[in-house]
């Protein structure tokens, strides 16, 4: 039993629980049939957050407190398949969130700004297809996951309770060009989305020193601390997803 290692596990992933269910709690308390496509999609976000919270801390939690292995075959095979679900889920639902924020703040004349969804309901749909995208996309996990009590001692004593069975190279270059190919399009469309955004706030910046005709503002205006917010979360997300997909690589 590793005392401070499990305080650590416990702890994160206890902050990042808070976090997300503050988040999902305040919308569903204000759930009603003209929820915003925007609060939807929060909900969507922070509840696959949970999830994948849950099943990748409950893995090293177990092992650091020395809990005996009680998830079996069946158990290792869900919690791995759930985690790596949520994940990919996690980063479809940011992009998609981010694709119609800046929808959303698109002039009215634009081709953009002519496609505004009109309902939640129709958001309901990207979701449901970003669900059965990333289970399909790692259908390969239930087949190739196992307890380690079912392959002696060797894995447990390495703090493994479960571990990926080998595979072909053909098999496993396959898999791994499919969900990086996956990760690269969601990407691509978070990085436009975001620059987008960051395009419009910078031309509504300009009218709005035309409109003042004056080059110099008291304050820093709404529109570049919108900018600035925009960037910043972008980067952040793409920092800690750059550093998970290096650690479960490594």
């Amino acid at each position: 039993m590793n005392i401070a290692k499990g305080t650590i596990f416990l702890l994160l992933p206890g902050l990042g629980m808070v976090g997300n269910l503050s988040v999902f709690v305040n919308y569903m308390w204000f759930l009603d049939a003209e929820k915003k496509p925007v609060h939807v999609i929060l909900i969507h976000l922070t509840f696959t957050n949970v999830i994948m919270i849950l099943t990748k801390a409950m893995h090293h939690m177990m092992v650091a407190f020395g809990v005996k292995n009680f998830l079996h075959d069946t158990g290792c095979k869900m919690v791995i398949y759930l985690s790596r679900v949520t994940q990919g889920l996690s980063m479809c639902t940011y992009s998609l969130l981010t694709v119609v924020q800046a929808i959303t703040i698109s002039p009215r004349a634009s081709v953009w700004g002519r496609h505004q969804p009109k309902a939640a309901r129709h958001i309901l749909l990207c979701l449901l297809l970003f669900w059965v995208l990333n289970s399909l996309i790692n259908m390969n996990l239930l087949h190739v996951i196992t307890s380690s009590s079912r392959n002696g001692s060797h894995m447990i004593e390495n703090h493994y309770y479960c571990y990926v069975q080998s595979q072909s190279q053909v098999t496993r270059w396959f898999i791994l060009s499919v969900m990086a190919l996956h990760d690269a399009l969601f990407l691509i469309l978070l990085g436009m989305a975001s620059g987008y955004m960051v395009f419009l706030l910078h031309q509504h910046h300009k009218h709005a020193l035309y409109l003042q005709n004056t080059k110099h503002l008291c304050t820093m205006p709404p529109e570049i601390k919108a900018a600035q917010s925009v960037l910043l979360l972008m980067l952040c997300f793409l920092l800690f997803y750059w550093t998970d997909s290096i650690i479960t690589l490594c």
